[in-house]
C-alpha cells in the first residue's frame, strides 16, 4: 500500500508535466493515443467526480453557513468572471462558432478539482477553496446551460436541456455518491483517498489524450490563435480574482484562494458539454482540451509564487 500511496504522491506532484507530455504525443503523433476512444470521457469525468465525492463531507459544506459571505463572493465571481472573460476575449480575438462555444463552456463551468490542491501548494484558505468548488459545482447544473445560453443564443442554438441533463449525470450523480459512500463507510474510504491523486491524474491525461489525439490537426489547422485566448482567458481569470480579493480587502489566503478558484476551470467537463450539446460543431471540444493542459502548467507555476508570498 505504501508502494501506492508514494506512486500516488509522484504522479501528483508531477501532474503538470505528465499532461504537457502527452498533450504533446497525442497532439504530433497521434496514433498513439487514438486507442482512448472519445466515448470513454464522460466515464473518466464520473471516475474524477466520484473521487471528488469520497472526499467530501458534511465540514466541507458547513462553510456555507460559517463564513457565507465568503462563499457568496467566491460563487458570484466563479460565474461572472470567467464566462464575461471568455466571451469578450473570443469576440476580440474574432473565433469562429466552434472555438467561441469552446471558450465559453471553458468560461461557463464550476472551478475544477486541481484548485483546490494548488490553494494547498499555495499556503491558501484550503477550505475556501473547497467550499466554493463544492458550491459551485452543486450549482453547475443550472447556472452553466443558462449563462452559456445567454452568452451564446444569438450565435448557436444551445441545447440547454442536454447540458443540464448531461451535468447531473456526469458530475452530480458521482458526486452524491461519493459523498453518501464516504459518510456510511469512511473507515474503507480513507484507505482509498490516499490513491485518489493518482486515479484522478490518470483519468485527466486520458482525456487530455483522447481530445487532443482525436482532434489533433484541427488543433494544428487553427494556428497559435487558439492557445493565446485559452492561456490569455486563464490569467485573466487569475487577475481578476486576485484583484477582487484586493477590493474586497481580505487577507492573503483568501486572495490565493479566489484567484487559483477563479482562474482554473473544470474543463474536463466543458470538453464533456461540448461533445454532448454541440456535436455539429466538432471545434468546440478544442478549447476545453487545451485549458485541461495550461491550467495544470500556469496554475502549478501560480501556486509555487504565491507560496513565497
Amino acid at each position: 500500500m505504501k508502494i501506492v500511496e508514494r506512486i500516488s504522491q509522484f504522479l501528483g506532484k508531477y501532474m503538470a508535466f505528465l499532461v504537457l507530455v502527452v498533450a504533446a504525443l497525442a497532439l504530433f503523433v497521434p496514433k498513439t493515443c487514438l486507442w482512448i476512444e472519445v466515448s470513454w470521457i464522460n466515464y473518466l469525468l464520473m471516475l474524477v467526480m466520484f473521487g471528488m465525492g469520497l472526499t467530501l463531507n458534511f465540514e466541507d459544506f458547513k462553510i456555507v453557513f460559517t463564513r457565507p459571505k465568503d462563499i457568496l463572493v467566491g460563487c458570484l465571481a466563479q460565474f461572472t468572471i470567467m464566462p464575461l472573460l471568455a466571451f469578450a476575449i473570443g469576440k476580440l480575438f474574432g473565433l469562429e462558432a466552434g472555438l467561441l462555444v469552446g471558450v465559453i463552456l471553458v468560461g461557463t463551468c464550476p472551478g475544477g478539482t486541481s484548485s483546490n490542491v494548488m490553494t494547498y501548494l499555495s499556503k491558501g484558505d484550503v477550505p475556501l477553496s473547497v467550499g466554493m468548488t463544492a458550491v459551485n459545482t452543486l450549482l453547475a447544473p443550472l447556472l452553466t446551460p443558462a449563462i452559456t445560453y445567454l452568452l451564446l443564443k444569438t450565435t448557436v442554438h444551445v441545447d440547454v436541456m442536454s447540458m443540464f441533463i448531461s451535468i447531473i449525470e456526469v458530475v452530480i450523480i458521482p458526486i452524491l455518491l461519493g459523498f453518501i459512500i464516504n459518510k456510511y463507510f469512511g473507515k474503507y474510504t480513507k484507505k482509498a483517498i490516499t490513491v485518489l491523486p493518482a486515479v484522478s491524474v490518470l483519468a485527466i491525461t486520458l482525456i487530455v489524450a483522447s481530445v487532443v489525439s482525436h482532434n489533433s490537426e484541427k488543433i494544428l489547422a487553427t494556428g497559435a490563435i487558439v492557445f493565446v485566448v485559452v492561456i490569455l482567458h486563464n490569467l485573466s481569470g487569475y487577475a481578476c480574482g486576485y484583484l477582487l480579493g484586493v477590493a474586497l480587502k481580505l487577507p492573503i489566503p483568501k486572495k490565493k484562494a479566489l484567484a487559483i478558484e477563479i482562474g482554473m476551470q473544470n474543463s474536463g467537463l466543458a470538453t464533456s458539454l461540448a461533445g454532448n450539446a454541440f456535436p455539429n460543431l466538432a471545434m468546440a471540444t478544442v478549447p476545453g482540451a487545451i485549458f485541461s493542459v495550461w491550467h495544470n502548467i500556469s496554475g502549478a507555476i501560480l501556486a509555487n509564487i504565491f507560496a513565497k508570498k
